[in-house]
Parts: C-alpha cells; sequence; structure tokens
C-alpha cells in the first residue's frame, strides 16, 4: 500500500489539517478544529500520532476533542508548550464557544531541532523555525515521506507567515526563510497550514520572501 495525505480544511479561519496515512498508521498535523469530526473520518486508520507546527489557536484548539476520542499522544515544539496551553485566551481572533475548541491538553512529546517523527514507513525530521511564533517547526519527510514537508504558517505560497502577532519577529522570520532555501531541496512539496501547497522550486523561484 501506497502513502495517504488527507487534507481537512478547519475552524473558521480555514487551517489545513492533514493526516499523513502509512501502512495503516496515522499522523494528524494541526488539527485546528473539529477534533471529534477528524476521528471520525480517520476509522479506517490507527491515529499514533497528533503533532502541531506551533501554538496558535487555529492550530491546536481541535487536539483535545481529537485524542480524547482515538487515544493517540500529542506532540509540539517545547519552546511552544506553555503558550499552546492558552491558546484560546492568547487569540486575536474571538471563537465563539463551542466544545469542539479547547485549550489542548499537556504535550505527550516535547519537539526540538532534529527529533523523528515515525509513522509506518516515513519519518519526519523537525526542523525549528521560529518568526511566526517563537517555538514554529518545519516537518520534513523521509523514508516513503521523502518529498514533502508540514511548514505550518512558517511559509505560504508567494508569502511567509505574519510577524506581528504575540511571539513573532520579523528579523528572526528572515533568518527562518534564508536557512529553509538551504534545507528544503527544490523538488520538496509544501504543504501550508492556509492555502494552496507548492513546490520549493516555485517558491525559490517566485515568492519575493525567499529573494
Amino acid at each position: 500500500m501506497s502513502d495517504e495525505i488527507r487534507q481537512f480544511v478547519v475552524g473558521p479561519i480555514q487551517t489545513n489539517c492533514y493526516a499523513y496515512v502509512s501502512e495503516g498508521e496515522c499522523m494528524v498535523v494541526d488539527p485546528g478544529a473539529s477534533g471529534s469530526a477528524i476521528a471520525e473520518h480517520l476509522k479506517d486508520v490507527q491515529i499514533t500520532l497528533v503533532v502541531a507546527t506551533h501554538r496558535h489557536h487555529d492550530h491546536v484548539c481541535g487536539v483535545r476533542a481529537l485524542v480524547e476520542a482515538c487515544g493517540a499522544p500529542w506532540a509540539i515544539s517545547a519552546v511552544d508548550a506553555e503558550g499552546a496551553q492558552k491558546a484560546l485566551e492568547l487569540s486575536s481572533h474571538g471563537f465563539g464557544p463551542s466544545p469542539e475548541l479547547a485549550d489542548p491538553p499537556v504535550p505527550d512529546r516535547l519537539l526540538s531541532e532534529g527529533d523523528v517523527l515515525k509513522v509506518g514507513t516515513a519519518t519526519f525530521t523537525v526542523i525549528e523555525t521560529p518568526g511566526h511564533t517563537e517555538g514554529g517547526i518545519v516537518l520534513l519527510g523521509g523514508g516513503s515521506a521523502q518529498g514533502i514537508a508540514f511548514v505550518g504558517d512558517t511559509l505560504f505560497a508567494g508569502s511567509c507567515g505574519r510577524t506581528d502577532l504575540l511571539g513573532g519577529d520579523h528579523a528572526t522570520m528572515m533568518d527562518t526563510l534564508a536557512r529553509l532555501k538551504t534545507e528544503l531541496p527544490a523538488e520538496t512539496a509544501i504543504l501550508c497550514g492556509h492555502g494552496p501547497a507548492s513546490t520549493m522550486e516555485v517558491e525559490l523561484a517566485t515568492n519575493p520572501w525567499l529573494q
């Protein structure tokens, strides 16, 4: 069986949640809302890990419902872990009360540079990418996931993550983007936290923030 990527667009600001499936195992990336609905859509696989690329509410406030439904551990950067516990409080977007939107529980795993996540025959290496938040990460695929990267809100098609929110820093983001230019191969498929996917080749040629 070949690996599969499933995408769900969730929440009021249209966050991309991804499920990477390999050998019947599944890693869910950035369940920003609708955690129980995501679990329902993934009943045919075993969710073995839930991971967030950064602490913002639109990426973590579906974690609690999802892990309660599936029992999987969840992981986030050690730097962003504390802020994730107050995601709704720190949000600049007002979300109304909902059982689907809650601050996540204490993470089961704290991630840092070079950590490797495994799902089936795929691996994902953690690259620390501060700038949008202090603890943002990119997950660079290896093994059967070679050639893809989950980039969260660090990099978008034609743009990059904003740095004017709490924890953002423009100079740090510029350093991060300069690093990604050298660490993500041109053929890498860029799976973003919002909006369409792209490739690193296209972004290197057209994205003004990578020039």
